[in-house]
């Protein structure tokens, strides 16, 4: 299991712009209370996909040292 995952980083990256860039439209648009909705719900995708990456760090020490 020893992969790197460059595809999680670039999802990350990528949600990370496209949550951006819609909160800087919806701040144009003067609707803050949706662009703020807007980031709080992309952090907590990103700290999902993180909680993914910390479980599989998790497992792969269980297999290491045989626990």
């Amino acid at each position: 299991m020893n992969v790197l995952r460059v595809d999680l980083l670039f999802q990350i990256v990528g949600i990370g712009i496209f949550i951006s860039v819609l909160n800087i439209v919806l701040k144009q648009a003067g609707k803050e209370e949706q662009a703020q909705l807007l980031t709080l719900v992309g952090v907590v995708i990103v700290f999902l996909l993180v909680i993914q990456l910390i479980g599989e760090l998790f497992h792969s020490f269980r297999n290491i040292f045989n626990l």
